[in-house]
C-alpha cells in the first residue's frame, strides 16, 4: 500500500466525521476556534486510534471474530448517532415550546466533552476494520509504505485538518439556517447512522 493509497485512505475515513463536524459548526453559532479545534482533535484522535487497535488486533484475533466485530460496531455507531441526532430534534422541539429567543436559534444544546466523544468513537468505531487492512498490506508483497503508525497518523491528520475546515462550513450554513439547524443537524446525525448501519450489514 503506497503512501498515495494511505492518503486517500484517510480522506475516505474522514467522510463521516467531517458530515458530523459541519453539522457541530450548524448548529453552535458560536463557534470559538478553540473549540472547532477541539473538535477536530477528538474527531482525529479517534480515527488514528481506531485503525491502529484494528492493526494489532488483527494479528491476535482471529479473522472470523473480527467478521463478526465489524457488524456489532455498525449497530454501534447506529446506536450512537441516532441517540444524538434524536436527542438533537427533542431538545430543539421542546426548547420551542418554552421560548424563543431573539438572534438565532433558543434550541442550541451545549456541546459536551461527552457528547463530542460519542461522536468521534461512533463515526470512527468502523475504523477498526482498516487496520486489519493495514495488517493484510504488511504481508503483501508490495508492503505498506509507512509503518503502523505512520498509516494511521497520516489517517489522523487528515481527518483533523478536514474536520476544522467542515466545521466552518457548517457554521456558515447554519447561520442562514437559523432555527432550522438543530432539527436538520439531528437528521444528518441519523442519517449518517443508519449509513454506517447498512454499510456494515452488506
Amino acid at each position: 500500500m503506497t503512501f498515495l493509497e494511505i492518503l486517500l485512505l484517510g480522506v475516505a475515513l474522514s467522510m463521516d466525521a467531517c458530515a458530523v463536524a459541519m453539522t457541530n459548526g450548524m448548529t453552535h453559532s458560536k463557534m470559538p476556534f478553540k473549540r472547532a479545534l477541539l473538535i477536530a482533535l477528538f474527531f482525529g484522535f479517534f480515527q488514528f486510534l481506531m485503525p491502529l487497535i484494528g492493526f494489532f488486533v488483527a494479528g491476535i484475533v482471529a479473522n472470523a471474530f473480527l467478521q463478526a466485530f465489524e457488524k456489532i460496531s455498525a449497530w454501534v455507531s447506529f446506536a450512537l448517532l441516532a441517540f444524538l441526532g434524536g436527542k438533537m430534534i427533542f431538545d430543539c422541539i421542546l426548547s420551542h415550546k418554552k421560548a424563543e429567543e431573539e438572534n438565532g436559534c433558543s434550541c442550541q444544546g451545549p456541546l459536551t466533552l461527552s457528547k463530542l466523544c460519542m461522536q468521534a468513537i461512533a463515526t470512527s468505531i468502523d475504523a477498526l476494520a482498516v487496520g486489519v487492512t493495514l495488517q493484510m498490506a504488511t504481508l503483501s508483497a508490495g508492503g505498506l509504505a509507512l509503518s503502523a503508525l505512520g498509516a494511521t497518523a497520516v489517517i489522523g491528520v487528515v481527518t483533523f485538518l478536514l474536520s476544522t475546515i467542515a466545521v466552518y462550513i457548517g457554521k456558515a450554513v447554519g447561520n442562514k439556517l437559523a432555527d432550522k439547524a438543530n432539527i436538520f443537524g439531528g437528521l444528518v446525525l441519523i442519517a449518517i447512522g443508519v449509513k454506517l448501519l447498512i454499510e456494515g450489514l452488506l
